[in-house]
């Protein structure tokens, strides 16, 4: 990005259609019928009936930093689901935060705590800081994810500390970086491999968080709601794959490797 370059507030997730447009399944370019008034998903593996009736209001205001490589190039991104089960999700497209990114994010200090959700040696864990911090503390938060492949998490975490560093408070899910995969809660929500036992999708952090942050009892439900499209999303993913006759893939050689192998059997008379 240029350095004057201000990140759009709210882009539209690629499944999103205008209200002329809005009335059902449509025909993509390659035959295959999209529901596009609702999940935006193909037909066949849609998740409309799972969905809420209508986004969820929440307390917590949801800010998603996600890396522009984040929907274009994951088919399995849970971001436009996240964006449909949310009323109160704001998704911000780029590779760092700063102070022109968004208002929705305060340079200074401010009463609404913001929380960044992030495994960083810094942060605490986030139901240890929910019991330690009394209800008026942390009354309608900011909750900050940020989506990509862990590498580029880890890249948009480091770029955007200069200007974070100064107003958020750093908090994680449980993460054990010595054991690979899996979520820490359930393994039937692994939506791909994880490096790390308690890496998750955007989405089950952001409904795990949220059954933390919600006050009166309405974190439970919400995050059940969430998990259970969640649910319907990797079961579609696995049936997928069961039934999918994969082939071996071809193994790449280097020319080098291919020559000396031409040479061993001249050398011993077989060509």
């Amino acid at each position: 990005m240029g350095k004057n370059h201000k990140m759009d507030l709210d882009l539209p997730l690629p499944s999103s259609v205008s209200d002329e447009d809005a009335g059902g399944d449509t025909q993509t370019l390659t035959g295959r019928a999209v529901c596009h008034a609702g999940c935006g998903r193909p037909s066949r593996v849609c998740l409309c009936p799972h969905l809420p009736p209508s986004p969820l209001h929440t307390s917590t205001t949801v800010v998603v930093l996600h890396h522009p490589h984040a929907l274009r190039r994951n088919p399995l991104s849970t971001l436009p689901l996240l964006a449909r089960c949310l009323a109160n999700f704001h998704l911000l497209p780029g590779r760092r935060l700063r102070p022109s990114s968004t208002p929705l994010l305060p340079s200074t200090p401010s009463p609404n705590p913001v929380l960044l959700l992030f495994p960083s040696p810094a942060a605490s864990d986030l139901a240890s800081w929910c019991r330690s911090t009394p209800p008026s503390a942390r009354a309608n938060p900011t909750l900050l994810l940020l989506d990509g492949t862990w590498q580029q998490a880890k890249e948009m975490h480091a770029a955007s500390l200069p200007f974070l560093s100064s107003f958020v408070v750093p908090v994680s899910l449980p993460v054990d970086s010595g054991v690979d995969g899996d979520s820490m809660f359930e393994s039937e929500l692994v939506v791909k491999k994880e490096p790390h036992k308690g890496c998750m999708s955007t989405m089950e952090a952001a409904a795990r968080a949220l059954r933390l942050l919600e006050p009166e009892g309405r974190g439970a439900e919400i995050e059940e709601t969430m998990v259970r499209v969640l649910r319907a999303m990797v079961g579609f993913q696995a049936e997928h794959l069961q039934h999918r006759n994969i082939k071996p893939r071809t193994k790449m050689r280097k020319k080098k490797d291919i020559k000396r192998e031409e040479e061993m059997k001249k050398n011993a008379g077989l060509l």
